[in-house]
C-alpha cells in the first residue's frame, strides 16, 4: 500500500521525501508536498491545515512552517516535517479514536494530503460521473475516512447543493413569497437525484476495528439512482 511506501511521503513513522502525490509517477509537474510548503503562503497555510486537518493549532504551525522556509531551513523530507511541528507543539500529547497515541504532525500530513491531491474536488466530480454512469436502480456504495469527504457523500445523496449552507433546507431555500416558480422550477426543486439505501452511516464493529485499526474512522452510504 502506498501508504506505507516512504518513497511515497505519506508516512510519519519512517523518513523519506515530502511528496504525497497519489499519481506523482503519471503526472510529475504536478506540485509535491514540499512544494506546496515551499511556496505557499502563510494565511492559505493556515487554512489548509483547519479546513482539511482539523488542526486546532494550525496558525501556530502555519507562522512555524513559514519561518523555517524564511530561515533557510528546506523542508524536503517527512522527517524534517514532523519533527518541526513535534517541536512546535511541544510533543503534544494526542489520542486517536482507540484512545491510543498518535504523532501531534498527523494533522498536518492528512491537510497536506488532502491539498496536494485535490481529493475533495475529485470526490465530488467522482460522485457526479457515477451519477451519470450508473442505470436508473444501480447503487453506489461510498467508503470515507474524513468528516469532509462524508459531508460531500451525505450532500450529494439528499440533494443539497455543494453550494448552499448546511442549514438551508429545501423550503428555506425556495421560500420566496415574491415569485412564483414555473412547473419546470418544481419538478427539478423536487426530483432527487439518488433514493437513500442507508438512512444512517455504516460504521465498523469493534470486532473489525480491533483486527484493522485503519477502518476506526471508516463511514459507509449507499444510495439508488432515481429516475430523473
Amino acid at each position: 500500500m502506498m501508504f506505507d511506501d516512504p518513497t511515497r511521503g505519506f508516512s510519519i513513522s519512517q523518513d523519506g521525501p515530502l511528496d504525497m502525490r497519489m499519481d506523482g509517477n503519471r503526472f510529475p509537474d504536478q506540485p509535491s508536498a514540499a512544494d506546496v510548503i515551499q511556496y505557499i503562503e502563510e494565511e492559505d497555510l493556515e487554512k489548509i491545515l483547519k479546513v482539511y486537518g482539523e488542526e486546532k493549532q494550525a496558525k501556530k504551525l502555519a507562522r512555524a512552517i513559514i519561518e523555517a522556509r524564511y530561515m533557510f531551513k528546506s523542508l524536503r523530507t517527512t522527517s524534517e516535517l514532523s519533527s518541526l511541528v513535534a517541536t512546535v507543539l511541544n510533543n503534544e500529547l494526542r489520542l486517536d479514536k482507540l484512545s491510543r497515541p498518535t504523532h501531534v504532525a498527523t494533522k498536518t500530513f492528512q491537510a497536506l494530503r488532502i491539498f496536494v491531491n485535490n481529493e475533495m474536488n475529485e470526490l465530488n466530480r467522482g460522485l457526479e460521473i457515477a451519477h451519470d454512469l450508473l442505470k436508473p436502480g444501480g447503487n453506489l456504495v461510498v467508503l470515507t475516512f474524513h468528516s469532509l469527504e462524508d459531508r460531500i457523500v451525505k450532500r450529494h445523496m439528499v440533494g443539497i447543493d455543494m453550494d448552499e449552507p448546511i442549514t438551508n433546507t429545501l423550503s428555506q431555500k425556495y421560500r420566496n413569497p415574491g415569485k412564483v416558480h414555473t412547473q419546470d422550477e418544481l419538478d427539478e426543486i423536487f426530483t432527487k437525484k439518488w433514493n437513500v439505501i442507508t438512512k444512517h452511516i455504516l460504521s465498523p464493529s469493534e470486532v473489525e476495528v480491533e483486527q484493522n485499526p485503519r477502518s476506526r474512522s471508516a463511514k459507509l452510504r449507499c444510495a439508488s439512482k432515481n429516475q430523473i
